[in-house]
């Protein structure tokens, strides 16, 4: 076989490479399907797409960088045979690889030390840099080169801040900067008047100004992000690359990365910025020379579903109208009321204690003064819509930081509990209690119906709290209990894995 010509990486959206040099190949972070999701709801992929599986050079190794449902989906995996290896980190929780080996897959656990070599491809994965924030502090970024060459690397920047091994090696000289960085853009901006998980609902904290611009997302992406790694040459944008479920304005804003780069070329001079659509294939040359650009004839975008979703997003954008929530889970039936009351009774407790050691908490107990003067020892509030038989009202609980504890208090409006509390979330109670069952994550909920305020700054914010509290790193038996329900779904039960 002729040697190959380079190393090439078909971009099959949002985060998923297929990566190959001609004569091994490897899968990252397959989202195969035409929508992923761990929960209740579904996030179809951005542009939409399909990938024809049957036709797809099928890899000899996956890669799955960490554990969040828009990395790792357990229905694409199942249209993979069994027999290929997959490889994760060391911190991959244990619930994640459980529900893999379930699968049939045989999961190996690397780390930095040591590449990993797939035929004449050769894999690092680099730990996050210690920067990153607290619920992507798992993720493993890939550098990938042909073994036994340099100067043709391709390094992809999973989710996190650089890693600082990493960055350590290029400074140092025992590695050369990437020819290649593929960097995540995750800003998942929405237009003002619809809802975001860093919108902040107390008077003068939302407005236009606070969403994200394309500058802003294209200044941290290739400015502030890259600087550790001078001398890249050429950068590939990803990320953003899904609707959010029963989203009232189509796509995010800045999700168009064909756009984003033409605009950054012309807007810098320190590399080449590549922004792929699903399907396009980047081909990293080992001569050194330029990367070239071609079609995946196996990848199938819907145009004519793209231009319908744009149409939609200009339409609110022309027009914009506040989308109020909605959940994002169907209502409790009667006979789970007492059940779903019974666990919320549990749960408090546990919730109480934990958001102590969030930022939240610590900024929640160091403030002394609120809008009208001292405050007293409840910091924040709880607001549950749509408790169980009294649709259209409000449950709400104080949380009371001396216990700490909640403390359930007569419900008033939102403009009310804002002036009172520093702190608030509201969360339709049904969805709550699919997260504390594992039918729902809580990305699904702040990604859909949640809404809240706070002062401070943004990872200071309850949604932020909960990120914590409820993440598959914190509560990975409420990940196990998703996985679950979707190997069910798949016809796999946990003791198929005997």
């Amino acid at each position: 076989m002729a040697a190959p010509a380079g190393l090439e990486l078909t971009f099959l959206g949002h985060q998923t490479w297929h990566i190959t040099d001609g004569l091994s190949t490897v899968l990252l972070d397959p989202i195969l399907a035409e929508a992923f999701g761990a929960g209740a709801l579904e996030f179809p992929i951005w542009p939409p797409r399909t990938v024809d599986v049957d036709r797809m050079p099928l890899p000899d190794a996956v890669v799955l960088s960490h554990e969040h449902l828009d990395h790792f989906h357990l229905p694409s995996l199942n249209l993979l045979p069994k027999h290929i290896p997959l490889y994760t980190g060391m911190t991959t929780p244990a619930a994640v690889t459980d529900a893999i080996e379930v699968l049939g897959f045989t999961v190996h656990r690397v780390d930095h030390t040591t590449p990993l070599t797939v035929g004449d491809i050769e894999i690092t994965l680099y730990p996050a840099g210690a920067r990153t924030l607290f619920w992507e502090q798992r993720v493993a970024q890939p550098l990938i080169r042909r073994a036994g060459t340099s100067g043709s690397d391709v390094f992809i920047g999973v989710d996190a801040d650089v890693s600082d091994l990493y960055i350590e090696q290029v400074t140092d000289g025992a590695l050369p900067p990437p020819r290649l960085a593929i960097v995540s853009n995750n800003a998942q901006t929405v237009p003002y008047g619809a809802l975001g998980a860093d919108a902040n609902l107390l008077p003068g904290m939302d407005g236009p100004r606070h969403r994200k611009t394309g500058l802003e997302i294209l200044h941290g992406l290739l400015i502030d992000y890259l600087r550790p790694l001078d001398g890249v040459r050429d950068v590939a944008l990803c990320g953003n690359g899904f609707t959010a479920p029963r989203s009232p304005h189509g796509p995010f804003l800045y999700a168009d990365h064909a756009a984003l780069a033409q605009a950054a070329n012309a807007l810098q001079h320190l590399f080449h910025v590549h922004g792929p659509r699903p399907g396009e294939r980047l081909t990293v040359p080992h001569d050194g020379g330029d990367i070239t650009t071609s079609g995946a004839e196996w990848v199938h975008l819907d145009t004519q579903a793209e231009a319908a979703a744009l149409a939609v997003q200009r339409a609110f954008l022309d027009t914009p109208d506040e989308a109020g929530p909605t959940p994002i889970t169907d209502p409790l039936t009667e006979e789970r009321w007492l059940p779903a009351q019974a666990l919320l009774a549990q749960e408090l407790p546990i919730l109480a204690r934990a958001l102590i050691a969030t930022r939240m908490g610590a900024l929640a107990s160091g403030i002394h003064d609120y809008l009208s003067g001292p405050l007293g020892s409840q910091r924040a509030v709880f607001r549950l819509l749509d408790p169980p038989g009294a649709q259209g009202h409000t449950e709400s609980y104080a949380w009371n930081i001396t216990g700490p504890a909640f403390e359930r208090v007569e419900s008033t409006g939102r403009e009310e509990a804002m002036a009172a509390y520093p702190f608030g979330a509201e969360i339709f109670y049904q969805d709550l209690i699919a997260v504390l069952e594992g039918r729902a994550q809580i990305w699904d909920v702040v990604g859909g119906s949640y809404q809240g305020w706070h002062i401070g700054e943004p990872l200071d914010s309850p949604v932020y709290a909960l990120f914590a509290v409820y993440g598959e790193h914190q509560r990975p038996d409420l990940a196990a209990r998703c996985y679950e329900h979707s190997l069910t779904a798949l016809g796999y039960t946990q003791s198929a894995s005997a």
